[in-house]
Formats: C-alpha cells, structure tokens, sequence
C-alpha cells in the first residue's frame, strides 16, 4: 500500500509540472523506497497528460496485420525474459508493461531468451504480421549473434524477418515506416503508432494460466496474477 501512496503522490507532483527526477527523489526519501521500488515508479508513473497521449497512440497488433514492423529488439526481449523469470514487471500509467531495469545493462543470452523468441514467433505468425525488421543494440554482448539467431528461427517459421544488430537502433525506429513495437517513452512520444508487443504476449499467457509477477500502481487489478501496494 505504500508503494501504491508514493505513485499517487508522485502522479500528483507530475501532473502540476514537477520536475520528474526530483519528485522521484523526493517521493523515494520521503517513503525510504529502495532502488526496486523507486525504479517501478521510475517506470510505472507519469503525468496523466502524458499517459493520456501514449495510450491514445496504442495499437494492438493484429490492427497491423499484414504491415510492416519495426521491433526494438532488446526492449521487447528483455520485458518477456523478466516475465518468464519471474521477476517485477509494472503495469504503467500509460497503457504499457515494463520491465523494471534490472536486467538491461547486464543482459546476456540464456534460456529464457529462446523461450521469449519462440513465443514472439508464435505471437507474430498468429496475428499474421508483415514483414519485421528487428534492431538490437549493439553495444549488448553478443547482440550480433542475437540477430542472426532471431532471423534464422523466425523464418523457419514461416516469418519475413530481417535482423540486424545497429550502435543506435533508435535511429531507425525513429523513422521506421510503419508501426513500432517498443516500451521505449523517447521512442513512443516520437511515433504515432505503438504496438506493446511484449505486453500483449504477456495478458495472453497469463490468460492461459502462466503466472507473472506484475505491479499494479493504480488500484486497478489486471486480468492476470499482480502484486498491488
């Protein structure tokens, strides 16, 4: 219930234009919130405003069958991998389910990571997508070998998929052209069409049973296993 007080007061701090890193600090020491806690409303808060003008620019997936999409590789690989391993996802005021940061810059290759690409294939070929162009970072340790084994696998199932491994894959998500599947605030304010691609995935297994671990800020329960405070 704390961590659910903090959010409201940090939406309401942000919501009269409070600078977004000094009301985390300010709600995170007036709470004593440690890192985890203050990263989930790092992650999970935003002024209404601006949660209002994400969510109106979210589109599901099977609203783009047939076109092309442009995949933040590592964004959307990350945020599957935590869910299956269990650890805190938070469902953000803006529509999106987020990682909370605990695996980005460290992020090695693992089984988890073959179980997030099989389901990402099994979820692109069931709503029929166009072709994919997937971007990893490739400052990420073997991001190369990521794309290459992303390209091989999905095109034995059937996918027209291209994967590269770029310094900024931002760049090219910037002016993809057509929707972008990202959890990624720069790359969402900048775009008009947003797929949470790794969010979908996740309501849909844990429709099928699969339990996740994820954190509901607002008192709203989702149609999955949450954590509330």
């Amino acid at each position: 219930m704390e961590l659910s007080q903090a959010a409201a007061d940090l939406r309401y701090l942000l919501s009269r234009g409070y600078p977004r890193k000094s009301g985390l600090d300010l709600v995170g020491n007036r709470y004593q919130l440690d890192h985890t806690a203050r990263q989930i409303l790092h992650r999970g808060v935003f002024a209404p405003d601006a949660a209002r003008a994400r969510r109106a620019k979210l589109r599901l997936l099977r609203a783009a069958a047939g076109r092309a999409l442009g995949l933040d590789g590592h964004n959307v690989l990350i945020t599957l991998e935590c869910a299956l391993r269990r650890l805190p996802l938070v469902a953000a005021d803006d529509g999106f389910i987020r990682d909370v940061g605990q695996v980005s810059r460290h992020f090695r290759a693992s089984p988890e990571t073959e179980q997030a690409l099989l389901l990402l294939a099994d979820y692109l070929e069931q709503h029929q997508s166009g072709p994919v162009s997937v971007f990893y970072d490739a400052p990420l340790s073997l991001s190369g070998e990521l794309a290459r084994h992303t390209r091989e696998l999905w095109t034995s199932r059937g996918l027209t998929v291209a994967a590269a491994a770029l310094p900024v894959p931002e760049r090219e998500l910037l002016t993809f052209p057509g929707p972008i599947a990202s959890s990624d605030t720069h790359l969402i304010d900048a775009r008009e069409e947003i797929i949470d691609l790794a969010g979908e995935i996740i309501r849909q297994e844990a429709e099928h049973g699969r339990q996740f671990r994820i954190i509901t800020l607002s008192g709203k329960l989702m149609a999955c296993q949450t954590d509330n405070f």
